[in-house]
């Protein structure tokens, strides 16, 4: 995202702005849709696998950050993939449960 900034000619002051604000909009955007972003959420890997880790629009230690996907290792079936939040809505209870059961702490 620094590289981005730079490009902009943005002074140091702006982007300092940019790089606290942005995350937080996004944070508020996404739980007015549904999302539970700004803490545990409920993610869903190319393969299916739920599981639910910490999510912080912009702030990420082991994956790489893909805007509203990330790619990281999936601790369910042991692979890497994008993962994608998931409305609370839109599971069943059971997979709720399923989501708790493999849970990632740092990603």
């Amino acid at each position: 995202m620094a590289w981005a900034f730079k490009a902009l000619k943005l002074t140091k002051k702006t982007r300092l702005l940019l790089a606290i604000a942005l995350p937080a909009v996004i944070t508020v955007g996404g739980r007015a849709l549904g999302y539970k972003f700004g803490g545990n959420v409920v993610v869903r890997c190319r393969q299916g696998h739920l599981f639910t880790m910490l999510w912080v629009p912009g702030v990420k230690l082991r994956s790489l950050d893909l805007g509203i996907a990330r790619f990281q290792r999936c601790p369910v079936g042991r692979h890497w993939s994008l993962v994608v939040p998931v409305r609370d809505r839109d599971l069943t209870a059971e997979q709720r449960q399923e989501a708790q059961a493999h849970r990632v702490f740092f990603a």
